[in-house]
């Protein structure tokens, strides 16, 4: 009797992992042969229907994700607005404050070490800014830890997220993951996309309505991912908000769809002056696919492209990029996301070329010894030197003069 439930329980376990096998070579053979459907497609608003088109501190493990719930009901056929949080001038000189309508930049600067760790008490003197290889003057370069305003952006469709599939797994699992560090101050967004992304939460403090936002991720409607017009979107919507701020992408990376190209989508990004950092997901099991032959040279060539994306999209607004392949790199992860989105360095600069002509415009940001001009030793304990890494953003368009 023992043997025979043992072999049923077996034979249950074998059959699961058979099906999420074949959810996942039906999403890699949409990457050849085009998106694939499931079920009745929602009406999408402008197309189908006709209408308008809408455009350090300790670190907690994250927890289990809860059981499936109901079927998320339809979005509604216009996107609401995120609303603009106006950040008020709390004073101190240690939280830099800087009007939009001066002729200023300010570069936001993490210095990490090789661990990802924050390095604190750098003297401003040592910051040196260059625009376009000519260095600027430094006006001021100030230190603060600042509560996070963090657009959650998680992709969730049918091209890889299915019901109880291994990839839908690991997508809440980082997603609940990373709420579960934030502070109560910190104001979080929850928006989920595939064809469009869709608001799931606003901008808050109550943890109640964001895990509420994450219960409706259930049950994907569309088996498109189109992450170039949802981040593009995003970075619109959160131009105006005053303050820090940032994007989290969980996402492979993969587009299908999008009505932006890459190049499109970038500039949006650039002009915005949001940080972007991005997760990429799935990486384990695509190397299990692939060590085994399962996964095309079409398919292997589409994620090493996503990948790349979501580098890109990170590295030029001063973000960071991981590819996580075990669930334990996910503390690690959430614990450099905060040390880089927390703390900061604030430097403010009048650039010397004062051309209001809308060009793009190359920032490098350099620690170095004003008395020799070379680049800044930092040692730690018994004169050991310290590896780091300057993270910030990597230009940004000059305005246009107003017709």
């Amino acid at each position: 009797m023992h043997l025979r439930r043992r072999n049923w329980i077996l034979a249950a376990a074998f059959a699961v992992t058979i099906g999420c096998g074949l959810l996942f070579e039906e999403a890699v053979r949409a990457q050849t042969t085009g998106p694939v459907t499931t079920g009745p497609r929602r009406p999408r608003p402008g197309i189908d229907t006709g209408g308008p088109a809408t455009g350090g501190g300790p670190v907690r493990t994250p927890g289990t994700v809860p059981g499936p719930g109901a079927p998320a009901p339809d979005a509604p056929s216009t996107l609401p607005d995120i609303q603009t949080r106006t950040r008020q001038r709390t004073g101190g000189a240690d939280q830099p404050f800087f009007s939009s309508d001066t002729n200023m930049v300010t570069v936001e600067v993490s210095v990490l070490d090789n661990d990802g760790v924050f390095l604190p008490g750098i003297p401003d003197y040592h910051f040196q800014v260059l625009e376009d290889g000519v260095p600027q003057k430094v006006v001021q370069v100030g230190q603060s830890e600042a509560p996070m305003t963090v657009c959650l952006l998680i992709e969730f469709s049918n091209l890889y997220q299915q019901y109880w599939s291994e990839s839908w797994y690991q997508t809440l699992t980082a997603s609940y993951g990373f709420v579960e560090t934030l502070r109560p101050e910190d104001y979080v967004a929850v928006v989920a996309y595939d064809l469009r992304p869709e608001i799931l939460s606003d901008f808050t403090q109550d943890r109640r309505k964001t895990y509420e936002a994450m219960q409706r991720m259930r049950i994907a409607g569309y088996s498109e991912s189109n992450l170039f017009d949802a981040l593009a979107e995003m970075c619109e919507r959160m131009k105006d908000i005053e303050g820090r701020k940032s994007i989290i992408v969980i996402s492979s990376g993969v587009d299908t769809f999008s009505k932006r190209t890459f190049k499109e989508a970038r500039q949006t990004i650039q002009d915005a002056g949001v940080t972007v950092h991005a997760i990429g997901m799935m990486q384990a099991l695509r190397e299990w696919y692939d060590a085994r032959g399962a996964l095309g040279s079409m398919a292997r060539m589409n994620f090493l492209q996503a990948d790349n994306q979501m580098r890109t999209f990170a590295k030029e607004t001063g973000g960071l990029s991981f590819f996580p392949r075990f669930y334990g790199e996910f503390p690690r992860i959430y614990q450099a996301l905060n040390y880089v989105m927390r703390n900061q360095y604030v430097a403010l600069y009048q650039p010397t070329n004062t051309k209001r002509d809308g060009s793009y415009r190359e920032i490098d940001v350099r620690l170095v010894d004003p008395k020799t001009n070379k680049q800044l030793r930092i040692t730690g304990k018994k004169d050991k030197r310290i590896k780091y890494q300057i993270i910030h953003k990597e230009g940004y368009y000059a305005p246009r003069e107003v017709e």
